[in-house]
């Protein structure tokens, strides 16, 4: 297998000789790799230069478009302002301004200054918005036609502009200040007679999405409705711009990405892992491990309120680790399953009597089996056979405990606007240690009460 030297001398060689195709053949074969910037960055910038000349701004751009934007921003520094401009301008819109955003201040505004005045002016409204919104995933690159035109003029508008837009998957039926009125698809207009109006053959039922809204949320309705595209519009219904299936895989694992962040009890990254120093990896962290070293606390807070009870019976103290454990346990598993169904499936609030029955049969079931396992080994210590029924019992309880927080807590923190994500499994684990310590503590004294 060649290594990365190996294929940076195999890339500068191509390039000396100017075989384009192959270069593109290899450039492709490293993407698949996930080798491009790894072996890209090592390139000195007259050679990347060379490299952008010899496959040409729009080409170059599509395998910037593959690499992580701050990757991509990176290797767009080398190049001279009005090389990055130049490649920029040949980029998706929304892919430029992805890269844009994570360039040097002072070199963004440089090539800025370098670009289109349209382009830049493009860029700059897209840059408005908040990159993890509809309007921040958006591109303006669609296709608007007025209702009273012909089937057949609007077929002709079509050829014209199929150059200029990458891809065209619907028209969009806008009246004279932009307003979103419909949408017609390509079949629709092909199929219809010549001599109807697109206001007459187009769809009014349109699936949207506004600017400000979460960029998940777009990408969640797109699949959910088996959309090719979606329209982007503002509180007026103008429409902005719209967000493609091509986009959505991208939108879906950044969110994928964050949210796996933040259930391991961490806040996500903003740069690629491999650029990630130590200082900047404890920042992202450490306030997390803050936080839920102080909601820890009341635990030993739990252990003091209940120390009469651990005097009288200290065999209780054996089970502690076991029964915190499980509980936390438990709750994780609810919470990352349910975090994901609703990233990827839109599950809310609404389907609440859906969700917690099942979840809560589940949890009884797991409370049995869980009971039934911290009984029988705390017979097996041969501990007071009072103890083992308190073992066994607060077991199903804080089981069923556990996963009734892990279930309800994600939809409220939806219903209130806040990222379900947060609720992470240390957080979960965290809540379930001290509130299970209350229920052992509380069956253990209603048991041994009972049984003196």
């Amino acid at each position: 297998m060649a290594t990365e030297m190996d294929i940076q001398m195999q890339l500068r060689s191509l390039l000396q000789r100017g075989e384009r195709e192959t270069v593109e053949d290899l450039l492709w074969e490293l993407v698949e790799q996930r080798q491009l910037y790894a072996v890209l960055r090592e390139l000195e910038p007259f050679e990347l230069a060379r490299l952008a000349e010899l496959l040409g701004d729009e080409t170059f751009g599509e395998f910037l478009a593959e690499l992580d934007p701050s990757d991509a921003a990176d290797l767009l520094e080398r190049l001279s302002s009005q090389e990055a401009a130049d490649v920029l301008e040949a980029m998706a819109p929304d892919d430029a301004a992805d890269v844009f955003a994570r360039l040097d201040p002072d070199e963004a505004r440089q090539i800025l200054v370098e670009m289109e005045p349209l382009e830049a002016q493009e860029l700059q409204e897209l840059l408005s918005y908040p990159p993890e919104t509809a309007g921040g995933r958006m591109t303006p690159s669609y296709v608007a036609l007025l209702p009273d035109v012909r089937v057949d003029q609007a077929i002709a508008a079509l050829r014209k502009v199929a150059a200029e837009v990458e891809t065209i998957y619907y028209a969009y039926v806008v009246d004279e200040a932009n307003h979103l009125l419909g949408v017609v698809s390509m079949r629709d207009l092909v199929l219809s007679p010549p001599y109807r109006t697109v206001g007459e053959i187009m769809t009014r039922d349109i699936v949207k999405v506004r600017a400000t809204a979460d960029q998940e949320e777009a990408a969640r309705l797109l699949v959910e409705e088996g959309l090719l595209a979606i329209p982007v519009v503002d509180d007026e219904d103008r429409l902005l711009g719209i967000i493609t299936v091509d986009d959505v895989a991208d939108i879906l694992e950044r969110e994928v990405t964050e949210d796996i962040e933040r259930l391991g009890g961490s806040q996500p990254l903003e740069v690629p892992y491999t650029r990630a120093t130590p200082f900047y990896l404890w920042r992202r962290r450490i306030g997390w491990l803050l936080l839920l070293f102080v909601a820890e606390m009341y635990t030993g807070t739990v252990l003091r309120h209940f120390e009469q009870e651990l005097e009288e019976a200290i065999a209780l103290a054996f089970f502690v680790p076991l029964l915190i454990g499980t509980g936390g346990n438990a709750g994780s598993q609810v919470v990352t399953t349910l975090v994901r169904a609703m990233a990827v499936e839109g599950i809310g609030i609404r389907d609440f009597f859906r969700i917690f029955p099942k979840e809560f049969i589940a949890g009884l079931l797991a409370g049995v089996v869980m009971g039934t396992a911290g009984f029988l080994r705390a017979e097996i210590l041969g501990v007071d056979p009072a103890i083992s029924l308190t073992v066994g019992v607060a077991l199903f309880c804080i089981v069923l405990w556990a996963v009734t927080v892990a279930t309800l807590l994600p939809l409220l923190l939806r219903r209130l606007g806040i990222d379900p994500a947060v609720v992470s499994s240390p957080f979960i684990a965290t809540l379930v240690d001290g509130t299970g310590l209350v229920i052992y503590f509380n069956v253990a004294r209603i048991i041994l009460h009972l049984h003196s």
